[in-house]
């Protein structure tokens, strides 16, 4: 009798799931629809009480008959099959519910939503609710949220996004080098450059009368040189590193060219001769001195006077450096009506003053030009082209090291000071 009884217990355990669904169900539409969960669990746990007497009930009637040796009836089997279904339904219904009252005291930000509480607030079941609906169905569908997140949490994808990397290297902006362009190239053995300059004619050149004595004039000549300087600097790189990047190699030597240009630059036009520093042209140039006067004078007519100066010392110029900040005020510069001087600014001509070519680079100073004959009055040596080199330095060897190089040796001559005239369009504007 007793092993029926168990028997019995187990064919309600198989039930359970589906009385339970059937139960929850029923609760959420009980009393005004949204009971409180103490009030529910108030409910619930009568309702298994009620359910643990009448089990209690069937076993002490089933007993009974047993021990007076009556046989069992179908509607008794029933009755006690009922019973057991019923107070599981509710035991799991009680534990459910105790658990969520543990947890009741969690703020809504620090415990995800419930099923059931992201059922009741679903808009497809609210709206179907508010219907009265007698038949039919309400869809709630539960899915995650998809983020880019990468923390391990419901909905985040974040490790499965590949970013998008574009092939090469983006570099650094580059000067424009053209101050070398403008100046004679030429070619030096040895270490130093020597030239024969002429400082000084005396010219007593007349008319002679037939039979008289002819006058003489003089000259001055010196003994002028310059030493080639060395400009270099250089990158260490692994050779692993190299491989691995093959554009990287391609990259470090056109960026080394770039420094030595950038810097002869520079020291083309304001090498101070001292230590290993070029002589550059603006140390040694004539100081701008207007040869007439004008009125109103602006940075076009400065420019102009400066021309006529080198060509008064017999070196017509042949070009003009000056600041990008200095040319974009030439070229913005309008007349009494709003128009442009230099022209119209959808033009695309080469940035040219009184037909000559300008040059713009920031090794010159703000405010600052020079102007002159630059192929006549100065000319630039290479005793060593520009190279790069690879050799390994120190312990470079044993740590799969190597060392790039870049390097130049240049001379600069300037033959005539008079040729170049430097100024300040401040001072000359003042002036």
């Amino acid at each position: 009798m007793r092993r029926n009884i168990y028997s019995m217990a187990a064919l309600g355990i198989l039930g359970a799931m589906t009385a339970n669904e059937r139960a929850a169900g029923r609760y959420l539409r009980d009393g005004d629809g949204h009971p409180s969960p103490a009030e529910l669990a108030g409910k619930v746990k009568k309702e298994f009480n009620d359910a643990l007497d009448a089990v209690k009930a069937v076993a002490e009637e089933a007993l009974g008959k047993s021990k007076s040796g009556e046989q069992l009836t179908a509607s008794l089997k029933e009755k006690a099959d009922e019973a057991l279904i019923k107070m599981n339904v509710l035991q799991e219904q009680v534990s459910e519910i105790e658990q969520k009252l543990g947890r009741v005291t969690k703020s809504e930000d620090e415990r995800p939503k419930s099923l059931g509480e992201r059922f009741v607030e679903d808009e497809n079941v609210k709206s179907w609710l508010a219907e009265n609906p007698t038949k039919g169905k309400a869809d709630m569908r539960i899915k995650a949220t998809l983020t880019s997140l990468t923390t391990d949490a419901a909905g985040s994808v974040g490790d499965a996004i590949a970013p998008t990397r574009l092939a090469g290297i983006q570099p650094l902006p580059q000067r424009r080098m053209t101050v070398r362009s403008l100046i004679a190239p030429g070619q030096m053995d040895g270490s130093t450059v020597e030239y024969v300059q002429e400082t000084g004619f005396t010219n007593n050149a007349g008319m002679v009368a037939e039979g008289a004595a002819k006058p003489s004039s003089d000259i001055k000549l010196d003994l002028k040189s310059t030493s080639a300087k060395v400009i270099a600097h250089w990158m260490k790189a692994s050779k692993q590193v190299l491989e691995d990047i093959p554009q990287l190699r391609s990259m470090i030597d056109a960026r080394l060219t770039y420094g030595l240009e950038y810097k002869e630059e520079s020291q083309l036009l304001n090498g101070d001769n001292t230590g290993q520093n070029l002589h550059g042209i603006i140390p040694q140039a004539t100081a701008y001195s207007a040869p007439i006067a004008l009125a109103d004078l602006n940075m076009l007519d400065v420019i102009r006077l400066a021309m006529l100066q080198a060509s008064l010392a017999e070196y017509p110029a042949s070009g003009t450096v000056m600041n990008p900040i200095d040319w974009a005020s030439i070229e913005t510069l309008k007349d009494n009506i709003g128009r442009y001087i230099i022209g119209n600014p959808q033009g695309g001509v080469t940035p040219t003053l009184w037909r000559l070519p300008v040059v713009e680079t920031q090794a010159m100073t703000v405010n600052k030009f020079l102007t002159g004959a630059f192929m006549m009055g100065a000319q630039v040596f290479d005793r060593w082209d520009t190279r790069v080199e690879v050799g390994y330095e120190n312990d470079d060897f044993t740590k799969n090291l190597v060392t790039i190089l870049g390097e130049e040796r240049l001379a600069l001559a300037v033959y005539r000071p008079e040729a170049f005239i430097y100024g300040d369009f401040n001072t000359a504007l003042a002036a």
